[in-house]
């Protein structure tokens, strides 16, 4: 694409830098209305804008040219890379050695807010004119100043007084009204992304709401709306994802990958689908892409309510530790190196975590580290090798019931088992390419992942070990769950996408791939509460499960008002299971040699022997349709209508041998309108957004077996709501969701889901009016506020109302940094999560038998808690 940057021009004196961007966003909004004047109504904002000047310095006269008095043009070649800076200046038109210099010298000095492609920043190439003129005569010599540090732009722009009359300068960053000459460039470098699949496809940058308080990556997954997060399993247990009316557990029904690499988990035992994000560092996140429901061919197993993407990143160059200390014994060491001269691709980083938790039974450590190096192939390709690792303990407080709370038999935060919590663990090593050649586009990944995880649970105390006729004579036993999964996954994706002109648009074709194998070996028994020791296997499998999917996608453009997105995909699941504790009872067992208290057993009716185990292999293949179409822009306006099917592999658990049921079957449609406009530094984006989602088979959460088990088919009605507000010193984010979900058979209303999900970020960010040390401190507020309407629960009840507010300040002068939050400010006692089902712990009855009748259970949410964080960064900016 094709962008003009006028000249800059100056006779001394000086302008401010946010006066250059607005007349550099000013011009480039003129020249893309005037590119696309036969075209008809360009794209506000367009998909590529180039990059805008956030601090500037003046070019110093050099004294060798004061002689002849010298006016002359210097034209740079500059790449500024997707962090805003300066990485490489080279001379396309020369004015003279000296003059080159000081124009080289002033622009490495610059730094820029970086082009961005589909609001994701990128590298790109520019040039920049600089004219010098001489100075006016001063009466006596003045030797040059040497060059300053980048001016801020909200630092005045009137030099100092000084009895010596200023340097000479020429004023590169001014800049005429005329038009600078024909051909002028702007070139993007960046990885390729996805065409927007409408209204709901949020692709976000992080960017400044990063001063909004969160504990973990999974928190980021607000930004987007209808999400809503919950957590009954402890600080190492991954997040329960609400989203769009869908429950999806810990990761089944939505998609989750970092940098293009799976986190959901096929075959682990607790959920199939089951997805950690908790070894990725928030603060190495640069974008998140939310795309709710599924409309895009490369979304692929999982994508039920949608899929997350997690791009990294880290702007910030050079060595940064931060020490964070606060409430309950917490502390979090935190390390992250930027290398000079390498792009925000470029970074390690890792963390410490430990707590001893809010109440009982909360405790909580954790390690992980995070590196990736990225570098260029060429002058059009680049690649990417990322490594991970994660390691936590901990333990959690479970469920208690509210009738014991109410009476005063246990505290709002205690906890009914101290032995639940768990252990997990997570390696992995990938690596990506991405090179262009001609109009073809090229990119190949590979990836492994090794996972862990250890699980006890207790969700109903001492209810399900009932005495059966052939068991030895006991007493209840207990119920905790303890479950361990081991995981390896091997996988590879890839795609080609083609570019080239038709009704003088640009249109483009891609032919992916995508192909993953898992090997799984999944454990669950019952442990008895008076010795720790395993009395009953509920489940053992070993499983090979296999993912390969193709997809074809078209982003056909018959007008520039006009998009047509979409294509097909197809996915083979394969199966391989083998059962080792396939028979748990017999119906006529032997009198003479009865299983007693064996759970997994060897005989048949009459005792006739059988191996305890049972294979099962099955395949089956899913072709899922996906389209959407784009109308707009209209006066700033885009409407969008989409379709799609989705696919969720079943749990090992259900498979037959040679039932071809392996899936679950999703269609979804929605239609939506999006505002974008841009003012001066300010950007504006809104959306509203009509759905439907069907699924022909559920997961519906059981507390006997502790997890989602399949049911019936269920539908989703639902409107979402979104803005978001970017200013120079305000990035606001707000998001309103409300959803019907339904039963298809009885037409009840789904448990647990909640019906309206509101959350708000505001971040609010300037220099603050005070000069210490010759650099003014920047600071910066962050502001979070969630609220989740009442959820229906089995048995006709419904939830209490959840609100939370978190806070932080931050401060941050030269290379240090100081920040306070504060979670939960109103100090909030809310139940994070509720439920409804019988359950039986010792004193829940007292003088009377236990009962089946279902009572209300709930996890307690966390008390305000005020943290305080110290920073240095060390070689970097």
């Amino acid at each position: 694409m094709s962008h003009l940057i006028p000249p800059g021009i100056s006779r001394g004196g000086r302008i401010s830098s946010w006066l250059v961007s607005l007349i550099l966003f000013l011009f480039s909004s003129s020249s893309w209305a005037q590119a696309g004047a036969d075209a008809g109504p360009p794209a506000v904002p367009p998909n590529v804008t180039p990059p805008i000047v956030s601090a500037h310095v003046d070019a110093v006269y050099p004294p060798s040219a004061l002689a002849e008095r010298r006016h002359a043009d210097v034209v740079l070649l500059v790449t500024v890379d997707a962090d805003g800076h300066v990485s490489k200046v080279e001379v396309a038109s020369s004015g003279g050695d000296d003059l080159d210099q000081a124009a080289i010298i002033a622009m490495r000095q610059w730094t820029f807010v970086p082009a961005k492609r589909d609001g994701r920043a990128v590298a790109s190439r520019i040039r920049v004119p600089f004219h010098f003129a001489p100075p006016e005569p001063a009466p006596e010599v003045v030797e040059p100043a040497p060059a300053k540090e980048p001016e801020l732009p909200s630092q005045s722009a009137v030099p100092p007084t000084s009895s010596a009359p200023p340097p000479p300068q020429t004023k590169p960053g001014a800049v005429e009204v005329e038009r600078a000459a024909p051909g002028t460039e702007v070139v993007i470098h960046g990885r390729a992304v996805p065409p927007s699949r409408g209204a709901s496809d949020f692709q976000m940058q992080v960017g400044e709401l990063a001063a909004v308080p969160r504990k973990n990556a999974s928190e980021l997954l607000k930004l987007a709306p209808g999400i809503y997060l919950s957590n009954e399993g402890g600080e190492g247990h991954a997040e329960q994802v609400f989203l769009r009316g869908f429950d999806a557990r810990e990761g089944q029904d939505v998609e989750f990958s970092v940098g293009g690499v799976p986190i959901n988990e096929s075959g682990n035992l607790h959920g199939n689908g089951y997805a950690d994000t908790h070894f990725i560092l928030p603060e190495l996140v640069r974008t998140l892409r939310v795309l709710e429901g599924p409309f895009d061919p490369r979304q692929g197993n999982y994508a039920v309510a949608g899929s997350a993407d997690y791009e990294l990143g880290l702007d910030r160059r050079g060595l940064t530790a931060k020490y964070t200390l606060g409430s309950f014994g917490t502390q979090r060491l935190l390390a992250l190196y930027g290398p000079a001269g390498q792009t925000s691709g470029t970074f390690g980083g890792a963390e410490l975590f430990k707590t001893d938790g809010f109440g009982q039974n909360r405790d909580a450590e954790r390690g992980s580290a995070m590196g990736q190096y990225e570098g260029r192939l060429g002058d059009t390709g680049s690649y990417r090798v990322t490594g991970t690792a994660y390691a936590t303990s901990y333990h959690s407080a479970g469920v208690i019931r509210e009738d014991d709370y109410q009476a005063g038999r246990i505290g709002f935060f205690g906890t009914r088992d101290p032995r639940q919590g768990g252990d997990a663990s997570r390696f992995s090593l990938s690596w990506d390419v991405e090179t262009k050649h001609g109009n073809a586009t090229y990119n190949q990944q590979i990836f492994l992942i090794d996972r862990a995880m250890r699980l006890r649970e207790n969700f109903t105390g001492f209810l399900l070990d009932v005495q059966e006729p052939l068991q030895s004579p006991h007493d209840q036993r207990g119920d905790l769950i303890d479950l361990e999964v081991k995981e390896l996954t091997l996988g590879a994706r890839g795609s080609a996408r083609l570019s080239g002109k038709a009704f003088e648009q640009t249109q483009e074709l891609e032919l992916g791939y995508f192909a993953r194998g898992d090997s799984t070996r999944g454990t669950q028994q019952r442990i008895q509460a008076a010795n720790g020791h395993p009395y009953a296997t509920d489940t053992d499998l070993e499983a090979r499960l296999g993912d390969i999917g193709l997809y074809l996608d078209a982003n056909v453009r018959p007008t520039q008002w006009l998009s047509l997105r979409g294509g097909l995909r197809g996915d083979l699941f394969t199966f391989d299971v083998n059962d080792l504790c396939a028979v748990k009872d017999v119906s006529h067992p032997s009198p003479t040699n009865p299983p007693i208290d064996q759970s997994c057993i060897d005989q048949e009716m009459m005792g006739r022997h059988r191996e305890p185990n049972q294979r099962a292999s099955t395949a089956s293949m899913a072709l899922l349709p996906r389209a959407a179409v784009l109308v707009g822009p209209f006066y700033s306006f885009t409407f969008s209508a989409s379709y799609g099917q989705g696919v969720r592999s079943i749990d090992p658990n259900y498979i037959t041998q040679d039932v071809r049921t392996p899936f679950a079957s999703i269609r979804a449609y929605e239609g939506g309108i999006a505002y974008a406009r841009s003012i001066a530094d300010a950007a504006f984006v809104a959306r509203s957004v009509l759905f439907q989602t069907h699924v022909d088979r559920d997961l519906i959460f059981s507390q006997t077996v502790g997890r989602n088990v399949l049911g019936v088919g269920t539908t989703r009605t639902g409107w979402v709501a979104a803005v978001r507000v970017t200013t120079g010193f305000l990035d606001q984010s707000a998001n309103l969701t409300l959803v019907q979900s339904r039963y298809d058979d009885t037409h009840l209303a789904v448990a647990y889901v909640p019906g309206a999900v509101l959350r708000s970020d505001t971040a609010v960010f300037r220099d603050l009016p005070v000069d210490v040390g010759g650099e003014k401190p920047r600071g910066a507020l962050g502001l979070g506020i969630s609220y989740v309407g009442p959820r229906p629960l089995p048995y006709g009840q419904r939830s209490n109302t959840l609100f939370t507010i978190d806070a932080s300040a931050t401060s941050t002068w030269s290379h240090l940094e100081l920040g306070i939050t504060v979670a939960n400010l109103l100090d909030n006692r809310y139940r994070l999560g509720e439920y409804n089902f019988a359950s039986d712990w010792p004193d829940s009855h007292p003088g009377s038998q236990p009962t089946l009748v279902p009572m209300r259970q709930f996890t307690a949410g966390a008390p305000r808690a005020f943290y305080v964080t110290f920073g240095i960064t060390f070689g970097g900016s």
